[in-house]
């Protein structure tokens, strides 16, 4: 009576080699996971739902003290950038004028614009001037009375880029940051990240009337953060190659080595039948 040891030990193997691919998967799920977010000194964490604080105070291109919270009554978009940027912070606001004048929707009326540099050395001043470049790129919409440009000291934009997940980096006298921007619900609640450098007119219309409604969204392009990864050097995101490729690699080696189990297993329980 071979039969039942026989079984037992197939079992057992089984049970063994289905472990070792258990480990492998999990292991692998993690190091992706670990891969996928981004470094703790540098990029986005949502924090979908949650509000900002109630007192914090920037100052706009005016020299006007503003409490952040208080101050929007209506959808709201945040970029969050520093105005001396040399790399993808042009791009951004580009991006931004861009999606102002294409949206069919009314600025300053349906939605405003905040831009923030998260730069403390930064003033009012070069806010204005700033704005006053970029104002001019916008068609047919209340550019001054619809997109308030920000600064202020490190305390109040340290709380803001923490209530809103946003890690900068900063080396000399620049910053390495992620580009996104930041949709808040009339009360101040985060309801959608639009993450790059260019924004879809549906895509800002659509995370407006949600935040219109006090409704968040999910990222779809979480992926695209996956895919690519920002370069400090040439200050721009590239596909991020060698990570996409141990992904397949080791997606094709798990798949080839269940493939590999089962069938030894299967050609171990025809040889075990043709002895019988």
């Amino acid at each position: 009576m071979t039969f039942p040891t026989y079984k037992k030990q197939e079992s057992a193997r089984l049970s063994g080699l289905i472990g070792s691919i258990l480990i492998i998967f999990l292991a692998s799920v993690s190091t992706v996971a670990e891969e996928f977010q981004p470094a703790p000194e540098l990029g986005i964490y949502e924090h979908l739902d949650e509000y900002i604080p109630d007192d914090i105070i920037l100052a706009d291109e005016n020299y006007n003290e503003i409490n952040l919270k208080e101050s929007i009554d209506k959808p709201t978009v945040i970029a969050l950038v520093y105005y001396e940027c040399p790399g993808i912070c042009s791009p951004l606001l580009e991006g931004v004028a861009d999606v102002i004048t294409k949206a069919k929707i009314d600025l300053g009326k349906d939605y405003d614009v905040y831009t923030v540099s998260f730069n403390p050395a930064e003033k009012p001043k070069l806010a204005k001037d700033k704005k006053r470049n970029y104002a001019k790129l916008v068609k047919g919409q209340d550019v001054q009375n619809g997109w308030t440009w920000f600064t202020g000291d490190s305390t109040n934009i340290n709380n803001l880029l923490n209530a809103l997940g946003y890690k900068v980096k900063k080396e000399g006298a620049e910053y390495i940051h992620p580009a996104a921007l930041i949709v808040l619900s009339p009360d101040g609640k985060i309801t959608r990240y639009l993450h790059g450098t260019y924004f879809l007119p549906f895509d800002l219309k659509m995370a407006v009337v949600e935040a219109s409604k006090g409704k968040s969204g999910p990222t779809i392009n979480k992926v695209l953060q996956y895919c690519f990864s920002y370069d400090p050097e040439g200050k721009k995101y590239v596909f991020n190659v060698t990570k996409i490729s141990g992904t397949l690699i080791l997606f094709v080696a798990l798949s080839m080595f269940i493939g590999l189990m089962f069938k030894r297993k299967n050609k171990n329980t025809q040889s075990f039948k043709e002895n019988q």
